[in-house]
């Protein structure tokens, strides 16, 4: 589990509930199923009418990888890509055709399997290059999704509080009702910022941060396999290897 998604989360909900506490509020006071319906629901129908289907599916799964493990073992992937140097020095690039099948990692599949039918280094470069780029987009688009809902909930927010106000001058009349109508029109726009601003951009803000540090890794990933290609020394493939984690951390 991603432990910073996980308490970025629970602490945004502590701090809301914990101030509403602190003013002498209840929390039976920011509960309202009312609110919820019209503000989750506006959103959700606003955001399905903006993107096809599989978009909004695509983005469901994503939420697996925004509070998922998110750390990256750049180190396990060193030493396997100094491993199938190695290997090569040893049985050449056929040798590596037992690693396709031992590997996890689709990309690496695919960058082996490059290797071993006997592409060219630029070749191979040009093809997981252009699936880096295909593989970003459909990353940011899924972001778009978050982004784009994390725009229309607080305004969904406002039209539950005019729903709420409409509500309460209806009933001038019954002082019994008035409470209901006015509990909806703030706590919807509370639901409506809260869900946007802690919720909904903070995951499409991550997923592309996550997207940053795969595309980092792919990137390495390719000078790897380019390297045993080229038949580098593995002295030298794991320095320049290293050298992109020192980039990493020299990067703001």
């Amino acid at each position: 589990m991603s432990r910073s998604s996980i308490i970025g989360l629970v602490m945004g909900g502590i701090a809301i509930v914990g101030g509403n506490l602190m003013e002498g509020g209840r929390i039976e006071s920011i509960i309202q199923p009312t609110a919820a319906v019209i503000v989750f629901g506006g959103t959700f129908g606003a955001t399905l009418l903006s993107f096809p289907m599989k978009d909004i599916i695509k983005a469901i799964r994503a939420l697996r990888e925004v509070f998922g493990n998110e750390k990256i073992e750049y180190e396990e992937y060193i030493k396997g890509l100094l491993r199938y140097s190695l290997i090569t020095r040893k049985a050449g690039l056929v040798g590596l055709e037992q690693e396709i099948h031992r590997t996890e990692d689709p990309f690496i599949k695919r960058a082996i399997r490059l290797a071993v039918d006997g592409a060219t280094p630029e070749a191979v470069r040009d093809i997981l290059s252009q699936e880096n780029i295909t593989y970003s987009e459909e990353k940011k688009r899924i972001a778009r999704v978050f982004e784009t809902a994390g725009g229309f909930a607080p305004t969904i927010g406002i039209i539950g509080a005019v729903l709420g106000l409409i509500h309460v001058m209806e009933n001038l009349a019954d002082p019994s009702r008035l409470g209901a109508g006015i509990a909806v029109a703030f706590v919807a726009t509370v639901y409506g910022v809260g869900s946007a601003n802690l919720i909904l951009l903070p995951i499409s803000k991550k997923i592309i941060n996550n997207l940053h540090s795969r595309l980092f890794l792919r990137e390495m990933i390719i000078e790897g396999i380019m390297g045993i290609q080229q038949g580098i020394n593995p002295y030298y493939l794991e320095q320049k290897l290293r050298s992109f984690l020192e980039e990493k951390k020299d990067a703001p």
